[in-house]
């Protein structure tokens, strides 16, 4: 059985000017792409206008809560004890985020109750996006 979750989450946008700019944002896994979360963004705080989608690794998300973690795209790392920065790189240029941490864990806990670390079917995983691949041949 297929098992989606969402979870809002309230971010703050740490601007050149070093202010802070509320950001809602939605949290989301999926048991089909159990290695994955994803970070939705509203338009308004995009630079088309259309939203934003972030995809990374679950296991970046939860080695990044306990201490600095990612060197690519995403980078995750605690900022005290109740705020965890997310910094996001594009070709457009970069956004730093600050989270509630204890929005991140509850998110992290609810999808190891999905699909549990280590349980996740890599075989499927990976014919899945072989097919995806093929069929845009």
């Amino acid at each position: 059985m297929d098992i989606a979750l969402e979870q809002p989450a309230r971010a703050r946008l740490i601007t050149g000017e070093e202010r802070e700019v509320p950001v809602h944002a939605t949290l989301r896994y999926a048991s089909t792409d159990p290695l994955a979360v994803y970070i939705d963004f509203p338009g308004d705080v995009s630079l088309d206008g259309r939203g934003a989608t972030w995809t990374f690794a679950r296991v970046l998300l939860e080695a990044g809560l306990r201490g600095p973690a990612g060197d690519g795209d995403v980078r995750i790392w605690p900022c005290g004890d109740e705020r965890t920065v997310v910094e996001l790189h594009s070709p457009y240029g970069m956004a730093l985020l600050q989270f509630d941490t204890g929005a991140l864990q509850r998110f992290l806990l609810r999808t190891y109750a999905v699909v549990a670390a280590g349980e996740e079917d890599l075989e499927a995983v990976v014919e899945r996006g072989l097919s995806a691949l093929f069929d845009e041949v």
